[in-house]
């Protein structure tokens, strides 16, 4: 009976040996350079289209009587080192050295060049380290992985990527070549660096496929099933915190196809460039949200002791990304407090109706950024609360199309009989404390709607009050002075007026 056990394991692992030898085998047929062997004049890069990714020689002191050279320009990316490195020889001979990270070596460089024509600053990008980063988001603003086989890092760097991240950084994966297993190794990695978020697909109407060019769809990419950008995201705020590529970007920024892996599935260089370009532009657009959302928060839980009249923001969580602006509503908070008589908690309190006891609460809060949906027992717990009088308030983070077509969905499953509506401007919402006609919209929005001058919510009433109230159009995003590039919101100076009386209301009604 032992030696039968010992047998039976003794075939387990050699199995799990023998599949472990294949993926590993099939993963290093991934490990070749991405472009053709080198010529006799290699192609340089020219002294201003960016800087080297391999350490350059020692630094030479000036001399006293030497003009000092202009300060560097700032580094916006660090391409980050991993893996192994190997020697390759191509089919006619020529040998070369390869490395896990740096596949396609002028990736960074060259897409920077083309940013970098048409802005007044110029950005640079630099090698980083892991081991000897301090993490320093201001310093260096996004840290790009770039690879074919399976990226593997430790506890300790899961954790510095983490902190950089919330502190305000980016992350941006690039599946060089659209390995899988690069692919899949890099969100494991970002899911276990990240347990309180998840990667969702980003939408094609974000901001981030728009920025200085409308990319919703790409051409002439090879083994790219479909016509649209595929990329995944963690958002942190509203803004995104990791972004994955599943398909190459890096050979089409350099302007290459991949000859040597017939496998691979990469964007051709057009679609690339404009992916690329966009990206860097929702880089510089978001970085001051990155670093004010970054900033801690207070959050809440309902105190049984509270004063029965005290306002209580409650926000509900669901399975799709729930906490769009951190600390919008303390600040908006913060407003009501100053303009009304109203007791106030500047806490927000998180709830998932369904699981937690939201029968305290007569103001509910609801926003996102994509998909998302609520279960029996939510649509249960939100009918009971709507029938005793309770007041849910929703918010289109950013105003994209995703999240609205699942407000509309998941509202059918609480009020079957009845839809949103526009409601009109005659409405008491609007003069509770501030009388509001005329609003301010983002360009994004006046863009698509151009003779929209009054505030656009919709609503759904019971007993000849509104007891659903949806805006289309993120009003959260005005009630901090923050700019949000090509979101679909209300100013700010629009926004926090109508915030108030949103709440008077929800506390009157």
């Amino acid at each position: 009976h032992i030696l039968m056990k010992m047998n039976s394991i003794t075939v387990a692992a050699i199995i799990s040996l023998l599949s472990s030898a294949s993926l590993l085998a099939d993963e290093n047929e991934w490990f070749k350079p991405l472009g053709e062997p080198p010529q006799a004049n290699p192609r340089r890069i020219s002294g201003g289209e960016g800087i080297g990714l391999l350490p350059g020689p020692p630094v030479t002191p000036l001399r006293r009587t030497e003009r000092k050279r202009e300060p560097s320009p700032p580094k916006l990316i660090g391409k980050v080192v991993w893996g192994e490195s190997a020697a390759f020889t191509y089919a006619n001979g020529t040998k070369t050295e390869i490395t896990d990270w740096n596949l396609c070596p002028a990736d960074l460089q060259q897409l920077l060049r083309k940013v970098n024509r048409d802005l007044s600053q110029t950005y640079t990008c630099d090698t980083v380290n892991l081991d000897n980063f301090d993490g320093d988001s201001v310093k260096m603003p996004v840290l790009f992985f770039s690879g074919t086989r399976s990226i593997r890092l430790t506890e300790k760097q899961l954790a510095l990527l983490h902190r950089y991240v919330v502190d305000g950084g980016t992350i941006i994966g690039d599946s060089v070549a659209g390995s899988p297993y690069f692919y899949d190794a890099f969100k494991q990695a970002m899911n276990k660096a990240f347990p309180e978020s998840s990667l969702r697909v980003v939408p094609l109407d974000h901001p981030v496929y728009h920025m200085l060019e409308d990319v919703t769809q790409v051409n002439n990419a090879k083994n790219v099933a479909g016509n649209r950008p595929e990329m995944d995201a963690i958002y942190v705020g509203c803004r995104i915190g990791v972004l994955i590529s599943k398909y190459g970007l890096g050979c089409g920024w350099d302007d290459h196809p991949v000859p040597l892996l017939p496998k691979a599935a990469y964007y051709d260089t057009r679609s690339a460039n404009l992916l690329g370009i966009n990206l860097v532009g929702y880089l510089l657009g978001y970085a001051n949200v990155g670093r004010d959302e970054a900033k801690p928060e207070l959050f809440g839980a309902v105190d049984e002791k509270r004063p029965t009249d005290e306002f209580v923001f409650g926000q509900i969580k669901h399975d799709g990304h729930w906490n769009v602006h951190p600390g919008a509503a303390a600040a908006l908070l913060r407003v009501v407090q100053r303009n009304t008589s109203i007791l106030t908690s500047l806490k927000r309190i998180p709830v998932t109706p369904g699981k937690d006891d939201i029968s305290k609460l007569n103001f509910l809060y609801l926003t996102g950024l994509d998909d998302f949906q609520w279960d029996a027992a939510a649509v249960s717990a939100l009918k009971t609360f709507l029938a005793h009088n309770g007041t849910l308030v929703i918010n289109n983070g950013l105003g994209l199309n995703t999240f609205d077509s699942a407000v509309r969905r998941e509202i059918k499953k609480i009020a079957p009989d009845v839809s949103l509506r526009a409601i009109p401007p005659t409405h008491p919402l609007y003069s509770t404390v501030f009388k509001i006609g005329e609003v301010q919209y983002t360009p994004a929005v006046m863009k698509e709607h151009k003779e929209l001058r009054a505030p656009y919510l919709e609503g759904i009433s019971m007993n000849g009050d509104l007891r659903v109230i949806y805006s289309p159009f993120d009003i959260e995003a005005g009630w901090e002075n923050e700019e949000f590039p090509l979101a679909r919101a209300y100013e700010s100076s629009s926004a926090v007026p109508l915030g108030v009386n949103l709440i008077m209301y929800a506390m009157t009604h």
